[in-house]
């Protein structure tokens, strides 16, 4: 099956097709990679491509308990140990840049940092934080242009710190309604400046952060999540004019020659459907102007990610939920061995309890 088979994207080769999807875990305590953490992603190895969790480029984003950052020299120095337990299985391993923006809570982050958005618009409902418990999320302040030119930066300098820990590259995160999809949604992004207004404005942000990880460590160690037509984090799913943005979005990104585009796709989890044309056609602008590879995730099962593989619709094909459970994800995909159903009551709590205690296959 070409799912296993070793292929070179770029420069880098993978040993094979499957990805990691990346998935919070909160076991980043400090805010800090460390050894548990190395252990769960080495177990995970025989993937091609290990994308890590959220990883935030600044003290600003870190919204959620217990999420790692990539911004001090400290959490670089834990990266590496992901990184050397990723490649001595021969995975490749890329950060996911994930800034929270408005989502989370001021007892979440450092001292100094605050809540920023594109718009000061809050979020309904409540999070997790360690020192209060649950807590309403608090209520952004809009960026100036200064605060936008300074994020940038951590995304450049969060890029280059990725490298210096011996990571593959970065995925910059532009999905899931967190501070890039803020600004491309325009149920949250109410700004009317160069950065808001219309859809070229909307991108603009999405466009930059991505530029800035590229002009730092090259694009051919770049990689971006979307998630058109997305609910999470209280996005809109739909509006007018979604597919002709993000078609203008894929443009700008394949121009860059990103390594690829992740595209993902939440109906599993209440969102609407994807329109597969409009799939075909974001994916198909990136590569054709000059985005070198797709991965698409979302539901997937060995049968449906082979026969998207063949028939040209993505290059790579990630999995997420089912490497929670069951670390040789790879083995029994291709052997056919029946999953284990992971325990969601320890998706985001402390310690190595059903995070690296799931067994092989016997």
């Amino acid at each position: 099956m070409k799912l296993f088979e070793p292929c070179k994207i770029g420069s880098l080769t993978f040993q094979n097709r499957v990805v990691m999807a990346p998935m919070t875990r909160s076991r980043a305590t400090g805010n800090c990679a460390n050894e548990l953490m190395a252990t769960y992603y080495g177990q995970r190895a025989a993937a091609g491509l290990l994308i890590t969790e959220g990883t935030s480029p600044s003290p600003n984003g870190l919204g959620y308990a217990r999420i790692p950052g990539i911004f001090s020299a400290e959490q670089a120095k834990g990266w590496r140990l992901v990184s050397k337990a990723s490649h001595a299985s021969g995975a490749r391993l890329f950060i996911q840049l994930m800034h929270c923006g408005r989502v989370g809570s001021r007892f979440n982050l450092p001292p100094g940092a605050e809540l920023l958005a594109p718009s000061a618009c809050a979020l309904s409902g409540m999070t997790w934080t360690d020192l209060k418990g649950e807590q309403p999320y608090d209520l952004p302040r809009e960026m100036t242009p200064e605060d936008i030119r300074s994020t940038l930066e951590e995304y450049c300098q969060a890029s280059r710190n990725a490298i210096a820990a011996g990571c593959d590259g970065v995925e910059v995160h532009g999905a899931n309604g967190y501070l890039i999809t803020q600004f491309l949604d325009p149920g949250s992004n109410h700004r009317t400046d160069a950065y808001g207004g219309n859809s070229a404005g909307r991108n603009r942000f999405a466009v930059e952060a991505t530029r800035a990880a590229a002009d730092a460590i090259g694009p051919e160690r770049v990689g971006v999540r979307i998630s058109p037509y997305g609910l999470f984090n209280e996005m809109s799913g739909t509006y007018d004019g979604i597919v002709e943005q993000y078609l203008e979005l894929a443009g700008d990104l394949g121009r860059m020659g990103l390594l690829y585009l992740h595209l993902v796709d939440h109906s599993a989890m209440g969102a609407p459907k994807p329109d597969p044309a409009a799939v075909q056609a974001i994916c198909q602008t990136f590569r054709q102007q000059g985005g070198q590879a797709v991965i698409l995730s979302g539901g997937y099962d060995a049968a449906r990610a082979e026969t998207d593989l063949q028939n040209g619709s993505a290059d790579l094909i990630a999995f997420g939920r089912p490497f929670i459970s069951n670390p040789d994800l790879v083995t029994r995909l291709r052997e056919g061995i029946p999953l284990a159903e992971p325990d969601q009551t320890t998706f985001y709590t402390p310690g190595p309890a059903g995070y690296t205690d799931y067994p092989a296959a016997g």
